[in-house]
């Protein structure tokens, strides 16, 4: 039996179906936002993408794989123009789809987020949907890397999806919120717009969001750039062939006396000078941000002294115990770099404090990926026991008049050798020669090498070299752990 094929038919009936409503994709580029197929193919190398269901129009999704810098990506682009995106059965089955083959591949996982959320006509179905999504978002975690790109609406459950990835990345068009504007200013007794409560700038702000951008190009880009930078997954490695000099010296620190901006030693330590910053608003005392040193892609997490003397803060302590566990999930090093009066002197509950502390701590002890610290300046109580102490680092290198101490030297000073101050015929100066008294007998950081505290007291300029032979020396890590499940971080 003979079967007709009316190619001109089928290809029509498809076109019509990828070419979408021509209203609503109109409508949806006068708001300044790509279409969903649009927004795939910006994100992959050209002509990479394979979509998957094609023709299945009504799910209000677009699925499918391809490749960024020619390694593949499983890609997820929710379509606003398509019932605004929203989640329903058909929708998750064909999210649920592409995770499952990120995690059988071995392949990151990119989803582009604009929906108006759960389809109401679905009920619990729609619910249902969601937290079956929200649930294979977190059995991926920590086995392929996670990017979502928040392009428009993204609230309630679709808010969790997007904070349970690795990395959250807005446009200006993106909006990350629980409770709508409505109920927000109803709550509040004033009136609240969506910008203020969830919009990019609010969301970095909160530590919701990563990086932002001004358009959809600008945030895909952004993606791109972080994706390639990555492992595929939790067994395999972010090393590419070196594009820098591993023993370029670093002139501009030969006569450094202090670093202002932590943000300065970090380029100047990374391949061709380039880092992306995480969260660069959010907790500002605390930086962090990937690089690559010698072509291997390492996680930094530095104190920024020119804020609260680099004090770690509540959030700050969060933000990088966060970062810290990322980079451990995908064997990615660690570069502490360290300047801290310790923790902040704050109103806030002490209990409060010592469970951020705790958590930075919990989170640098128990990574088992390489782990170095380089001190700068003071390495002070709990920054220097969650960030530089042998619990936190495999190797520590200092620079030279670099402190470490449970407290400053003028109050240890002031706590050792108050009999002697209280008898001084000039207070100010026996001052000054007790607190250098304690620099040279106890705190600084030749005594911390004597002690084997530190491996060595380097040469700022040498700074790059020191962590480019410390990262390429530690690529062989192995630690045993005891037989658990998991550690129970202090949340």
């Amino acid at each position: 039996m003979s079967v007709e094929r009316n190619l001109p038919v089928v290809r029509e009936r498809k076109l019509s179906i990828l070419k979408g409503d021509p209203d609503l994709c109109a409508k949806q580029k006068k708001a300044g936002k790509l279409l969903a197929r649009e927004r795939v193919a910006l994100l992959l190398d050209a002509s990479s993408f394979v979509e998957l269901d094609v023709l299945n129009q009504d799910a209000g999704v677009v699925t499918g794989y391809g490749l960024i810098d020619e390694k593949p990506v499983y890609v997820y682009a929710q379509d606003f123009t398509v019932k605004g995106g929203s989640v329903g059965a058909l929708h998750a089955r064909k999210v649920l789809k592409v995770m499952e083959l990120a995690e059988k591949t071995g392949s990151p996982l990119i989803a582009i987020l604009d929906t108006a959320g759960a389809r109401l006509d679905e009920g619990l179905d729609a619910m249902n949907a969601y937290a079956m999504m929200a649930g294979r978002v977190s059995a991926l975690s920590g086995v392929v890397p996670q990017i979502a790109l928040v392009l428009g609406q993204c609230g309630g459950i679709a808010s969790a999806i997007a904070g349970m990835s690795d990395f959250v990345i807005m446009s200006k068009n993106g909006s990350l919120f629980v409770n709508g504007p409505q109920v927000v200013s109803a709550a509040a007794g004033k009136q609240l717009d969506m910008e203020t409560i969830g919009g990019a700038a609010a969301s970095v702000r909160s530590g919701m969001a990563q990086l932002t951008a001004e358009t959809d190009e600008e945030a895909i880009a952004m993606a791109r750039k972080i994706a390639a930078m990555l492992p595929a997954n939790n067994l395999d490695e972010a090393v590419d062939l070196p594009m820098d000099d591993t023993n370029r010296t670093l002139a501009q620190f030969e006569t450094i006396d202090t670093v202002s901006d932590v943000r300065e030693v970090l380029r100047a330590v990374a391949d061709l000078g380039d880092i992306v910053e995480m969260g660069e608003e959010f907790a500002p005392s605390m930086v962090t941000a990937l690089g690559k040193i010698g072509g291997t892609t390492v996680g930094f997490i530095a104190n920024q002294p020119s804020k609260d003397e680099g004090r770690l803060t509540v959030y700050g302590c969060k933000k990088a115990a966060r970062f810290a566990s990322f980079c451990d999930c995908f064997s990615i090093p660690i570069i502490s770099v360290v300047d801290s009066m310790g923790m902040k002197i704050s109103t806030a509950p002490q209990g409060e404090l010592s469970r951020a502390g705790a958590q930075l701590l919990f989170a640098l002890s128990e990574a088992s990926t390489p782990r170095i610290a380089l001190v700068t300046g003071q390495a002070i109580g709990m920054s220097y026991a969650a960030m530089a102490s042998r619990a936190a680092a495999d190797v520590v290198y200092a620079w030279p008049g670099s402190v470490f101490s449970a407290v400053s030297a003028p109050i240890a000073a002031q706590l050792l050798y108050a009999d002697e101050m209280k008898d001084a015929d000039d207070p100010y100066a026996k001052r000054a020669e007790l607190e250098q008294r304690y620099m040279d007998d106890v705190a600084d950081a030749v005594n911390a090498a004597k002690q084997g505290y530190v491996d060595d007291v380097i040469e700022p300029a040498a700074t790059r070299q020191m962590l480019c032979a410390a990262v390429e020396m530690l690529a062989g890590k192995r630690d045993t752990k005891p037989a658990k499940k998991h550690g129970n971080m202090p949340l």
